[in-house]
C-alpha cells in the first residue's frame, strides 16, 4: 500500500496507553453474571459481535484491568492460521469482560481515533502482515502483543482520522445490511425444516429415525500442517472451522459432508467445495445410504447439534464412534427432495445478496485505499 507522504507513519505503541492480555474465566451456566468477549466475537469485518455470550460470576472478573469500555481494540492473539490476529474496536458503553485468547490496546485517544486505527488493521495488507508476524503450531498460530505494537500506523491529524472513520462507517453499514440480509436468509432456511419436518427433538410429525452408524460411515481428514500448505494454491484446506487455508493438491474430487473433530469447533458441520483437501482436524462422510438425499442430510446433521457429544476430559473432541448412536429423523426421499428444492431456491436469493454484497466489498477496500493514500 502506498502512503501519502505527509502522514508519518509511527509504530502502533506509541499511541497505546495500556496493553492487557485477557484471563481465563470460568463460565456461569446459568447465564447470569457479567458478559465476556470471546475470540469468536471479533467478525471478519473488525466489529465486535455479542451474540454467543459466556457470563462469569462478578467476583472472576472484578479486577477492572480485563474490562473493556467504548474506544477499547480488541485481537485474537490465538486461533487458526487465517483468523489469528483480528482485530475490533469496542463501539458500546455496556460493562463487558474480555477473556481467553484476547488482547486489549487502550488508546491515547488525544493523538489517535480508534475507529481509525481499527479499520488501518483490518486492511488486507495489515492482515497479512499480523498473520505473518505469527508463530504457527500444530493447530494454531499465535501472535506475541509485543509484536504488534511494533507493527506501523500511518497517522493523519486527529480531525483526518474521525472524518475518514465516518466514511469508512457509513460504507460498512452498508454491508451490514447486505450481511443482515442474508443471516434472515439462514433462518428462512431453518423454518423450511421444521415447517417440512418437524422439531427433531419433539418429532411432532413422526418421522422415522435413524442412528448415524446406520446411515454413514466416517473417516478422518488427513494431516497438513499450516506450514505445509501453499497459500497460493488453487484448493481448499477445511478443518474443523471449515475453510482454513489452500493448497496445490487435493484430496476429494466432489464435494464433502466434513464435521469438525477437535477443538472449538468440533461437531460443527460444512460442505466442502468440489477438490478440496480435508485435515484430520475434521471427519468427513465417506459412506452414505440411499436413504439420505446430500442436502437435507446436511442440514439435518447441523440440527443435530454434535458438538454436544464432545468428550468432556482435556480439548474437546468428537469421534465417529460418539457420532454413531447419534438419532436423526430419515424422513422419505420425496419430503427431502422437497426441501433440497426450496433451498435451492433460497440459495438463489443468497446468491443475488452475496453478489451484492461483493461490490460493496469493492467498494469499501477502494474507499480503504483511499483513505489511506490521503486522497479520499
Amino acid at each position: 500500500m502506498n502512503f501519502a507522504s505527509r502522514w508519518p507513519l509511527v509504530p502502533l505503541g506509541d499511541v497505546v496507553e495500556d496493553t492487557q492480555y485477557g484471563t481465563s474465566m470460568k463460565a456461569n451456566e446459568q447465564g447470569t453474571g457479567v458478559p465476556v468477549l470471546r475470540m469468536n466475537n471479533i467478525t471478519y469485518s473488525g466489529s465486535i459481535d455479542i451474540a454467543d455470550l459466556k457470563h462469569v460470576d462478578l467476583s472472576e472478573a472484578e479486577d477492572e484491568r480485563y474490562f473493556v469500555r467504548r474506544g477499547d481494540l480488541l485481537f485474537n492473539r490465538t486461533n487458526s492460521p487465517e483468523l489469528v490476529g483480528k482485530m475490533g474496536v469496542w463501539n458500546r458503553d455496556e460493562r463487558f469482560a474480555f477473556a481467553g485468547y484476547l488482547v486489549r490496546l487502550r488508546l491515547n485517544c488525544d493523538r489517535a481515533e480508534p475507529r481509525f486505527v481499527g479499520a488501518w488493521f483490518n486492511t488486507p495488507e495489515m492482515k497479512a502482515m499480523l498473520r505473518a508476524r505469527a508463530k504457527p503450531s500444530i493447530n494454531m498460530s499465535n501472535i506475541n502483543a509485543t509484536e504488534v505494537l511494533e507493527l506501523s500506523l500511518v497517522l493523519p491529524p486527529l480531525k483526518e482520522q474521525r472524518r475518514i472513520a465516518e466514511v469508512l462507517d457509513r460504507a460498512e453499514a452498508l454491508r451490514a445490511k447486505r450481511r443482515a440480509a442474508l443471516a434472515q436468509l439462514d433462518t428462512l432456511t431453518q423454518s423450511i425444516f421444521l415447517d417440512i419436518f418437524g422439531d427433531p427433538i419433539t418429532n411432532p410429525k413422526h418421522q422415522r429415525k435413524m442412528a448415524l452408524g446406520k446411515l454413514i460411515k466416517l473417516k478422518s481428514g488427513e494431516f497438513l500442517p499450516a506450514t505445509d500448505m501453499v497459500t497460493s494454491g488453487p484448493f481448499a484446506v477445511l478443518g474443523g472451522n471449515g475453510i482454513n487455508g489452500h493448497h496445490d493438491k487435493y484430496l476429494f474430487e466432489d464435494r464433502q459432508i466434513v464435521i469438525g473433530r477437535v477443538g472449538v469447533y468440533c461437531g460443527c458441520v460444512h460442505v466442502s467445495p468440489p477438490k478440496s483437501w480435508v485435515t484430520d482436524n475434521a471427519l468427513y462422510v465417506c459412506e452414505c445410504s440411499e436413504d439420505i438425499e446430500f442436502t437435507y442430510f446436511v442440514h439435518a446433521l447441523t440440527r443435530a447439534r454434535l458438538n454436544q457429544y464432545a468428550s468432556q476430559s482435556g480439548q474437546p473432541l468428537v469421534s465417529a464412534s460418539r457420532l454413531y448412536p447419534v438419532e436423526v429423523l430419515v424422513p422419505p426421499l420425496s419430503l427431502q427432495r422437497d426441501f433440497s428444492n426450496r433451498i435451492a431456491a433460497v440459495d438463489k436469493l443468497k446468491s443475488a445478496h452475496r453478489a451484492s454484497l461483493a461490490k460493496l466489498d469493492a467498494l469499501f477496500a477502494s474507499l480503504q485505499h483511499r483513505a489511506f493514500r490521503g486522497t479520499l
